[in-house]
């Protein structure tokens, strides 16, 4: 019986003297990711207790060592990406995430060895902000500190040795040359950002550009509206006498729009609008020409019945070309409106033509009796010019612009209605 007691203790001693530091040095080994099985909580309360039946007293004390070691958390190779004021964490799969100090890390999830506690404990080498962020995705969690001041370290840690559970994640990594790099794209990118605010976004852009054309389409609507009506209902109901007074009636009106129509021709030369340059400003010059020089400075023309037909003409045209304006700046197209736009100048410009020509063969003799605008040219010449003469030349500059306007209009009317070929089989 005294035999198998002292093998009985000799075995019990060769197990705590030989297989302890053997089962120790599996949980070193566990610190790297390769801790064998018996770290899971149920096998360890199963070994522990056959160690408590089988060894007794010595048995209890060798089970308690090693519930111990085996229950402590485990530590994984992580990998670790740096910029100038942050560093980034990655290469586990978490469950539950815990931060119990900035540099020590504890979370619980399913690994390689299955359900366990893992750990990673760095003391940095200066202050970072306390509140790290962090992202669980199905295979990973990326961890990320943010350094207190934006700086480049010298290293990691305090220590000057590597830990060595730390990788370096080189997608993640860099150095000061790719840092001033990527500091200067974000430079660039939030320039760009600031002057696309300043100057607004293209639909913005585009929503301005609409409301402002809109706008002015309906102002000028509105005045020419108003002209049109006028001049209808005095006719109506004063016949061939409302002719005579026509400019005293609604000149203040036909000032206004006119002088506004400058903004179109501006539109034009800008690129705000598509309208080609030169048509606006041929109708532009030879309207306020006949408006201000003709009209407005000789008394004498405006009482002759020549206004009633050149403001009516005019008239006529715009209150169908700027409402087609503005509903195009809202994207409708009404089929009847559309129509009379790219119809109703086919007789009505030529008869205001006719009707400005008028007014101006009306209007040379009137210059030549008061000499108005007339002038003498200086010595040794001394030749009187009469501005007759450049009337003259101004009913020739006349049926040129109608020629030049009335081509372009035909062109957009063909573009808009003209027939479509057909194709050859």
């Amino acid at each position: 019986m005294k035999v198998k007691v002292i093998n009985f203790n000799t075995l019990a001693l060769l197990f705590t003297f030989f297989f302890l530091p053997i089962i120790c040095s599996g949980h070193h080994l566990g610190c790297f990711g390769r801790l064998s099985k018996w770290s899971e909580t149920d096998q360890q309360r199963t070994f522990g207790d056959k160690l408590l039946s089988n060894f007794g007293s010595s048995g209890c004390q060798v089970a308690h060592k090693l519930s111990h070691v085996l229950t402590r958390p485990l530590n994984i190779c992580i990998y670790m990406g740096k910029n100038c004021s942050k560093l980034t964490f990655g290469g586990f799969t978490l469950l539950k995430f815990k931060v119990t100090h900035i540099s020590f890390f504890i979370a619980q999830g399913h690994g390689a060895k299955g359900d366990n506690v893992y750990e990673f404990h760095l003391e940095f080498l200066d202050l970072v902000k306390p509140e790290p962020v962090y992202k669980l995705t199905q295979r990973q969690v990326n961890i990320t500190v943010q350094k207190k001041v934006s700086q480049w370290w010298e290293r990691l840690t305090k220590q000057e040795k590597r830990p060595l559970f730390l990788a370096p994640d080189f997608d993640r990594w860099l150095d000061e040359s790719d840092a001033e790099m990527e500091l200067r794209a974000k430079e660039e990118e939030r320039l760009n950002k600031l002057r696309l605010e300043s100057q607004g976004s293209p639909e913005t852009l585009t929503s301005l550009k609409k409301g402002y054309l809109f706008m002015y389409n309906l102002v000028q609507f509105l005045g020419f509206s108003w002209i049109f009506v006028n001049l209808t209902v005095r006719f109506f109901i004063l016949g061939k006498e409302s002719f005579y007074d026509t400019f005293h009636t609604v000149a203040d009106m036909m000032y206004f729009c006119q002088m506004l129509a400058v903004v179109e021709t501006i539109n034009a030369a800008i690129g705000v609008t598509s309208s080609p340059v030169m048509p606006s400003l041929i109708q532009l010059l030879g309207r306020n020409f006949i408006l201000f020089i003709i009209f407005g400075t000789m008394e004498e023309m405006q009482n002759k019945a020549v206004v009633f037909f050149v403001f009516y003409m005019w008239s006529a045209v715009e209150i169908f070309r700027y409402p087609f304006y503005m509903l195009s700046c809202i994207d409708m197209d009404w089929k009847v409106l559309t129509w009379l736009r790219y119809t109703v100048w086919i007789p009505i410009y030529p008869l205001g033509c006719l009707a400005e020509a008028v007014s101006v063969i009306q209007s040379i003799p009137i210059f030549n009796e008061t000499g108005r605008f007339s002038f003498t040219l200086p010595y040794p010449v001394k030749i009187k010019v009469r501005f007759s003469f450049f009337l003259q030349i101004y009913l020739i500059m006349l049926f040129l612009g109608l020629y030049i306007n009335f081509r372009h209009l035909y062109k957009q009317r063909r573009r808009r209605y003209g027939q479509k070929k057909k194709k050859i089989h």
